[in-house]
């Protein structure tokens, strides 16, 4: 990366749930607030500010990544994938909101996005995951509403859905 001047503004282009999209920023403004403010991409929650909570987990060149922890200009160039990016379209959820739907793995919803997003990379990779993986893919994540177990169950679900769509394509 080269180096940025503090005092200037920088034009970073990259793509944003698969369109394109550019934001002229300080080389100090966090992913976060670029994402949310500029971008209006307000599904990314900011929780601790301290990469500890996962609220802000969002997909960077298909890594889940913790945008408090990462500056906006890191983006250039990058492929992002953020919450409002999950669903196949507008009208329909993505299997593992559906999943989360019909479990309640959701309540005050403050956490969900980055658990989605983080469980979404996990089983793009591990379709067929067992409880403890799922434990650990969570263990970076806080949620004080759900207890986690409405969230294992819906993985568990999503993936065998996940896994079943893929036998008849």
């Amino acid at each position: 990366m080269p180096r940025l001047n503090a005092g200037t503004r920088h034009i970073i282009r990259f793509t944003l749930n698969g369109r394109p999209a550019a934001f002229e920023v300080e080389p100090r403004m966090l992913l976060t607030d670029a994402l949310r403010h500029l971008l209006g991409a307000t599904g990314t929650h900011v929780g601790c500010e301290h990469g500890v909570c996962g609220c802000c987990t969002v997909i960077i060149d298909g890594v889940p990544a913790r945008a408090c922890l990462t500056l906006a200009v890191q983006a250039e160039g990058c492929e992002i994938r953020t919450i409002e990016g999950l669903a196949p379209s507008p009208a329909r959820l993505a299997a593992l909101q559906a999943a989360f739907r019909r479990h309640h793995a959701l309540q005050c919803g403050f956490c969900t996005a980055g658990i989605l997003m983080s469980l979404d990379a996990f089983l793009a990779i591990h379709p067929n995951p067992s409880v403890e993986e799922l434990r650990e893919v969570l263990s970076g994540h806080l949620c004080r509403c759900t207890g986690y177990a409405p969230i294992i169950a819906a993985a568990l679900e999503a993936a065998a859905k996940l896994r079943e769509d893929a036998v008849h394509v």
